[in-house]
């Protein structure tokens, strides 16, 4: 998914709109929606939504109420209605799927937050805002450079204007209180509109500015995830993980949003083991926890008196260890009930057709009838 000037040149090389998936045109995918339900028409006695879900730069999505007269479909532009002025932006969603996306967003019908479309974007409208589009890049470049020249403590990631192009909205991120009143004046002498400012944490910032993970794809935070939930160390550690920071941290900074992802089944699945405090005590000595194989149900544990050496003992062995230590009886010894390794040839290649030579891709060597002739020869020499 790309829009029309994220294709390819005529050479056949990317050509890319360098806007990191905001460029407006809700398909760089930039929070885009599938509608599974677009062709589907609600059944008999029931009425279409009155609403639908509309989006603006980057990762602000809201609510409208839709007018009698118009019926806009997913990707039409509309006007929305704003103090003194006028925002356009795209239909992202409209029928069915939008009550289930108030629903889980917890926004009752008659909420006060749930704005009105005015009417449909014309050609007029859609030029001035692509146009006010286009000056973001300069006017946040100048804010920043007014910004230092203040000496504020403060970082202007990123600008988003109304769509009427009367307004602009700074949004910045900063440690400290920042008293901006002075910078607000200089920004409104030089670009000639009206300034908000509006502080976002640092995962909101990252959501904005995009970029590729450690993963190797788009970061989630500004592809597909809205809502940000904390994320603290004792993920790591019910996974196993490094309490590496500079494994664990993400663009923005912050603990990764992934290590939340899988955290339930890990939860779940730990549930079976025994606690890492307990001690399984046999003739030959104490054993330690060391660490564990969650999935495969592994653990493993070590003497006292000799660290350097771990004992890989299934589950099921350490369980019944530890009923024997209940019922204060010592096992002989943690090798007893270690299980030997079944070792597997090591295969080299494989492939999936069966044992196969790579060479049968290459074209045949044809051999000429003079360097024949001068092999034959040698060989009667020898």
């Amino acid at each position: 998914m790309s829009c029309s000037s994220c294709s390819s040149t005529k050479s056949g090389s990317p050509r890319g709109c360098q806007n990191n998936g905001t460029c407006g045109s809700d398909s760089c995918n930039k929070l885009t929606v599938f509608d599974w339900l677009e062709n589907m028409h609600p059944p008999q006695g029931e009425t279409e939504c009155p609403f639908v879900e509309v989006r603006f730069k980057n990762s602000r999505k809201e609510f409208y109420r839709i007018p009698k007269e118009i019926t806009p479909q997913a990707g039409s532009l509309v006007i929305t209605k704003v103090d003194r002025g006028y925002d356009l932006g795209t239909v992202t969603l409209a029928g069915a799927l939008v009550d289930v996306q108030m629903k889980r967003k917890k926004t009752k019908p008659d909420s006060d937050k749930i704005g009105t479309i005015l009417r449909l974007a014309n050609q007029e409208e859609i030029d001035i805002w692509q146009a006010s589009r286009s000056k973001e890049a300069e006017v946040q470049k100048r804010a920043r450079e007014l910004a230092i020249a203040l000496r504020l403590n403060m970082k202007l990631s990123d600008v988003e204007f109304q769509g009427d192009g009367k307004k602009a909205t700074f949004y910045y991120t900063a440690d400290k209180r920042v008293d901006f009143r002075q910078l607000i004046k200089d920004m409104a002498r030089a670009f000639s509109i009206r300034i908000e400012m509006r502080q976002i944490g640092l995962r909101q910032e990252a959501s904005r500015l995009g970029g590729i993970g450690s993963c190797g794809r788009e970061l989630c935070c500004s592809t597909w995830l809205s809502d940000f939930r904390t994320v603290n160390t004792g993920a790591a550690r019910y996974q196993r993980l490094s309490l590496n920071p500079q494994k664990l941290a993400g663009q923005c900074g912050r603990l990764k949003c992934c290590l939340n992802y899988e955290l339930e089944a890990y939860r779940s699945a730990i549930k079976v083991f025994p606690k890492t405090e307990i001690k399984l005590y046999t003739e030959k000595g104490i054993g330690v926890f060391q660490k564990m194989d969650i999935f495969k149900g592994l653990i493993w544990y070590a003497y006292k008196e000799d660290w350097m050496t771990w004992h890989k003992l299934t589950l099921s062995a350490v369980n019944d260890i530890i009923k024997k230590n209940i019922a204060k009886l010592k096992v002989p010894s943690l090798e007893a009930y270690v299980e030997e390794e079944v070792k597997e040839g090591i295969k080299i290649f494989d492939s999936g057709a069966g044992e196969d030579s790579l060479k049968r891709f290459d074209p045949p060597r044809r051999h000429s009838k003079k360097n024949k002739k001068k092999r034959f020869e040698s060989k009667a020499k020898k």
